[in-house]
């Protein structure tokens, strides 16, 4: 079951033509991932201060289907596609609401690695998070 993160699409989030910017995907697709971890009782910044480790992103692959626009309602979503020892790969989506069924607009693959907070140099991650993340 993927996490569901309701995002609206503000004028901050669009070009001169009212349309959402490519980058800005990569933006909701964060806020959903954080939201995802914090519902789960990983909250980033106490995992730092905790663990002295902290996610970061080491590889996206992203494709667009269709665009948003100024005051669409998006449904973000984030899944674990996979885990290792060092990285976990989240599989994303964004969807527009509609009257019907909702309408798949972009879609991606994020792999955020395990680093130590000091040195920034690749670290297992510790297994109790990983047992929450399963």
């Amino acid at each position: 079951m993927a996490y569901e993160l309701p995002i609206r699409v503000y004028w901050e989030d669009t070009d001169a033509g009212g349309i959402v910017f490519y980058a800005n995907y990569l933006k909701f697709f964060e806020r959903a991932r954080t939201e995802w971890l914090r519902s789960l009782g990983v909250g980033q910044q106490a995992l730092r201060e905790q663990t002295g480790g902290m996610f970061v992103v080491s590889e996206t692959a992203v494709k667009y289907h269709r665009p948003a626009r100024l005051d669409d309602e998006l449904l973000v979503t984030a899944k674990l596609q996979d885990s290792g020892r060092a990285s976990i790969t989240i599989a994303q989506q964004a969807w527009r609401k509609t009257q019907g069924e909702p309408e798949l607009l972009c879609e991606g693959s994020i792999r955020i690695g395990w680093v130590s907070a000091a040195s920034m140099k690749p670290e297992r991650i510790p297994s109790t998070i990983l047992e929450v993340l399963r």
